[in-house]
C-alpha cells in the first residue's frame, strides 16, 4: 500500500508557519509533495489579517480545487476560516474540511474522520513534534497566542482572543529538542512579544526568557520579533543589549509617529516614548532596527502624513514595511466615518516607498568593506552562480539576501561563516566567504 501524499500551503505570517509545521508533525505518515495535482490531501493554512491576505487565501483555495485530483481532500484551516467560518462553509462547497485556529494538533484526526471542527479556544503549542521547514539551522519559536492590545485597525484579538503565554519550560524544552536536531539560530515571536507572561502576572517576562535561552548549550544566535512600544521596558532592552546570544535586533512596529494618529490608533505609547525607545535602541552596538507603518488609517490628515515622512527621513531605520490601511469589520477604525480614499493612500505609499528605499540602501552601505558573520541559506534568488546568505543578525526572508560569489573554504548550506562584503549590487550585498565562524 502506497503512502498517501500531502500538499500544504502556509499563507500569512511566520506564526501561521509554526502552526503549519505542527500539522506536518501530526501527518508524518504522509509523503509531502510540491505537486498539488497528485496530492491525496491538500491543506491551505489561511491568513485573515487584511483584505489582500484574505483574497490570496480564497484564490489559493479555488486554484487548488480546479487542478486537484478527483478523490483528494481539500482542507481549509487558519485565521480566515476561523474569522468567517459560517460564511465560508456556506459559500465554499469546494472545501471538504474546515477548521480554524484551535485544532492544529488534531488535524490527523479531522482528516481521518473527514470532519470539520472549530474548537472554542486558540491552539497553544505545547511540546508537539514540528517539522521545521525552509531551513536546517533556523527555527521560529512561538511565545504565545492572542493579544491584549486594542489597536483600532486590528481584528486579531476578535478571533484569536486574549493573550495566552506559553509556559517558559515548554519553550525551553522545544528549543533544546531543536538544538539536538542541529538548529542553532532562533527567532522568538508572538503578536505582542514584549507582553510575554503578563497574563500570568509576570512583568518583563522576556527577561526570564532571555536568561533561560542563554543557558541552553548549542544556541548560538537569537532575536525577538514584534516588540510593542507600550509594553516594552528598559529592563528588557538592557537584557537584549547585554546578551551574548540575542542580537541587538529590534523589531518594533510603530505604525505611525503623529501623536493624534497614535491616539486614534489606540497604540498606548505616545510619540515621545516611541522616539526615546528608538534612540535608546540605536545606541546599542551593531543595532538593527525594523518597523512597520500603516498608511491611510481613517483620520490621517496631510499634516499627520507629513510629520510621518519627516520622521522617517530623519531616523535611520534599517528596514521598514509599509501597509496600506485595510478596513476590517469588528475593529474600531471600521466605525470611523472619515475614511481616506484609495488614490490618496496610493500616493502616500508611493512617497514613503522612496524614503524607505533610501534608508534601506543607507543601511546596506554600512556593510560595504566590512567583515560579518553570515548563514548560507541555499542557491540565491539570482540563480546558481551565487549562494544565497543572510547576515547572522538579520531575520530570515524579510531583511534581504547577501550574494556569495567567492569563497576561500568549502561551503555548506545552513552553516555559519565569516565573510567580507566587497560591493553592493542594488539591494544585494556581494560577499566573499573567508572561513567558518
Amino acid at each position: 500500500m502506497r503512502n498517501k501524499s500531502l500538499h500544504l500551503v502556509s499563507l500569512g505570517c511566520t506564526k501561521n508557519l509554526i502552526d503549519s509545521e505542527v500539522m506536518l508533525g501530526r501527518l508524518q505518515e504522509y509523503t509531502v509533495t510540491d505537486d498539488a495535482t497528485q496530492a491525496d490531501v491538500i491543506i491551505v493554512n489561511t491568513c485573515g489579517f487584511i483584505d489582500a491576505a484574505k483574497e490570496e487565501s480564497i484564490q489559493t483555495i479555488l486554484n487548488l480545487h480546479q487542478t486537484r485530483k478527483e478523490d483528494s481532500l481539500l482542507v481549509m484551516s487558519g485565521c480566515l476560516s476561523e474569522r468567517y467560518k459560517e460564511e465560508l462553509i456556506k459559500e465554499l462547497p469546494e472545501v471538504d474540511i474546515f477548521t480554524g485556529v484551535g485544532d492544529y494538533d488534531k488535524i490527523d484526526e479531522l482528516i481521518e474522520k473527514r470532519q470539520s471542527r472549530f474548537s472554542p479556544k486558540t491552539y497553544l503549542i505545547k511540546n508537539e513534534a514540528r517539522v521545521v521547514t525552509g531551513s536546517n539551522s533556523h527555527a521560529y519559536i512561538k511565545l504565545g497566542e492572542g493579544c491584549n492590545q486594542q489597536c483600532s485597525f486590528c481584528a486579531i484579538p476578535h478571533f484569536k482572543g486574549k493573550l495566552q503565554s506559553r509556559p517558559l519550560e515548554h519553550i525551553v524544552a522545544e528549543v533544546k529538542s531543536l538544538v539536538k536536531q542541529g538548529f542553532y539560530d532562533f527567532s522568538f515571536i508572538s503578536q505582542d512579544s514584549s507582553s510575554y507572561l503578563k497574563d500570568e502576572g509576570i512583568n518583563d517576562g522576556l527577561a526570564y526568557l532571555i536568561e533561560a535561552i542563554e543557558r541552553i548549550e548549542g544556541v548560538k544566535s537569537a532575536r525577538i520579533l514584534y516588540l510593542y512600544p507600550s509594553t516594552l521596558t528598559l529592563e528588557v532592552l538592557g537584557k537584549i543589549m547585554h546578551s551574548p546570544i540575542f542580537h541587538n535586533y529590534f523589531d518594533m512596529p510603530i505604525q505611525h509617529i503623529s501623536q493624534p494618529m497614535l491616539t486614534l490608533m489606540r497604540r498606548g505609547a505616545g510619540a515621545e516614548v516611541i522616539k526615546s525607545q528608538l534612540n535608546f535602541m540605536r545606541q546599542a552596538p551593531n543595532s538593527f532596527l525594523r518597523t512597520s507603518i500603516i498608511v491611510g488609517h481613517p483620520g490621517e490628515s496631510e499634516e499627520d502624513f507629513e510629520e510621518l515622512c519627516a520622521f522617517l527621513e530623519a531616523f535611520d531605520f534599517d528596514r521598514v514595511t509599509l501597509f496600506a490601511y485595510s478596513d476590517e469589520e469588528g475593529t474600531k477604525a471600521y466605525t470611523i466615518e472619515e475614511k481616506i480614499d484609495q488614490e490618496t493612500i496610493d500616493r502616500r505609499i508611493e512617497t514613503l516607498e522612496e524614503i524607505v528605499a533610501k534608508k534601506t540602501q543607507k543601511s546596506l552601505q554600512k556593510l560595504h568593506d566590512q567583515e560579518i558573520d553570515l548563514i548560507i541559506t541555499g542557491e540565491s534568488s539570482e540563480g546558481e552562480l551565487f549562494f544565497g546568505a543572510r547576515a547572522i543578525n538579520w531575520a530570515p526572508d524579510i531583511d534581504g539576501e547577501i550574494l556569495v560569489n567567492e569563497s576561500e573554504c568549502e561551503i555548506e548550506i545552513g552553516k555559519r561563516y565569516r565573510a567580507k562584503v566587497t560591493q553592493l549590487a542594488g539591494e544585494h550585498p556581494l560577499a566573499t566567504v573567508l572561513k567558518p565562524a
